[in-house]
Order: structure tokens, then sequence, then C-alpha cells
């Protein structure tokens, strides 16, 4: 089974989970991109136009990573684009813990399945989902490893969401002078090893997910 049929077995099998919080009330936005892409946006979950659309990052949020994107060189089809909760949350509040904790699962083998070499969270909540000892105000494009269950090691790197940068001008140049760091960690990301500096440590053999 190739990668495009595996993403949507998975895509079934979440439109059939029952228990998934946030059903009924909103459209299930699973993700959408290259399927075997070497780079992996993460946010925190859908917003107005993503449940109505029921595409990731289609607001004004979206406008500004296609831009950004375009700026280094990738086009959106290049790269691969999810939340962690994959439903929108009533009134575009923060997800809940209980929220998360439910698609951590589907998350989890959505990222097996592309199996990215690199991870860009976008904002706190999708930071601290992979590095939760991080503070985004400080540890934004600071990159850390992270070692999933099939021990795989990933880069993952958290930066500002866009939405943030909409809403502050200091935010939005410092995360376009972050975006211009993300071809060069790429490509370093098989030769240089990071520090998982931020990472809560592990035992042996842990994962964070």
């Amino acid at each position: 089974m190739g990668k495009v049929e595996e993403l949507e077995k998975l895509k079934r099998e979440m439109e059939a989970d029952k228990s998934l919080p946030l059903l009924g009330t909103a459209n299930l936005v699973f993700g959408e991109g290259k399927p075997d892409a070497e780079v992996m946006f993460i946010g925190e979950g859908p917003g107005f136009h993503e449940d109505r659309l029921v595409r990731p990052f289609v607001g004004q949020a979206g406008k500004l990573l296609d831009k950004l994107l375009a700026d280094i060189k990738w086009p959106r089809e290049s790269v691969y684009i999810t939340n962690i909760v994959k439903r929108r949350p009533p009134e575009n509040r923060d997800p809940l813990p209980e929220e998360i904790e439910a698609y951590k699962p589907y998350l989890t083998r959505q990222i097996k399945i592309i199996n990215p070499k690199m991870i860009v969270a976008l904002g706190r909540f999708a930071m601290a989902y992979f590095l939760p000892n991080a503070k985004i105000s400080r540890d934004h494009a600071a990159p850390s490893e992270v070692l999933t269950k099939e021990g795989k090691t990933i880069l993952v790197v958290p930066l500002y969401h866009p939405a943030a940068a909409l809403r502050s001008t200091q935010v939005l140049k410092e995360l376009e002078e972050d975006f211009k760091k993300l071809p060069e960690l790429l490509k370093n990301s098989q030769s240089v090893v990071p520090k998982p500096v931020f990472a809560p440590k592990l035992p042996p053999q842990a994962s964070l997910f």
C-alpha cells in the first residue's frame, strides 16, 4: 500500500471514530500536501475557514504561510500541512488537553506514514506537543531532536504561529527571519545531529510520540 492509500485509510478511520472530541460540531480537516514530504508543518487546530473548506491553513494565517513558503521557494504542494487537533474547537478556543490526547494516536500515525526529515511546529501548542519544556518566545527556530517509538530521530523546529504574526509586527519580522533558516536546517538535518536541548530527559528507548 502506497502512502496516498495509507493516508486515505487513516482519514477514513478518523471519520469513523465516534469517540473523537468535537465530532458533530465541526468537519474533519485531515491535512494535505506531498505524501512523502521531507518537511511537515503542524499547527494546533483548524479555524473557521479551515472548517468551512475542509483544508488546513486557508484563512489569513494560511495566506501568510503560503507567502512565507514561496519566499523560501518551497511550494505549498512540496510540504505536508496539518494540525494536532483535526476539528475546529468552538469559537476558535484553544484545544483542550483531552482533545489533544484523543487525536494524538492519529497524528502519530500520520507522521509515521509521511516520515518527514523535519517537523515545523507552528505555535506554542504544536511546540509543546513535541517539546514540552520549550518556550516559544525563547526557542523559536531552535532545532531539537525528537525520538520516535520506532527509534527514528526527527528534527523539530518550533516557530511562531502565522496567526500570531498577523497580530504583531515584531513577531511577523521574527517569523520571516526564522523561515529563511529552514532550508539550511533541512539541508543539515542528515549531517549535523542537533542536541535535544529543550526535550525532556528520557530513559533509553523512550520517545515523545
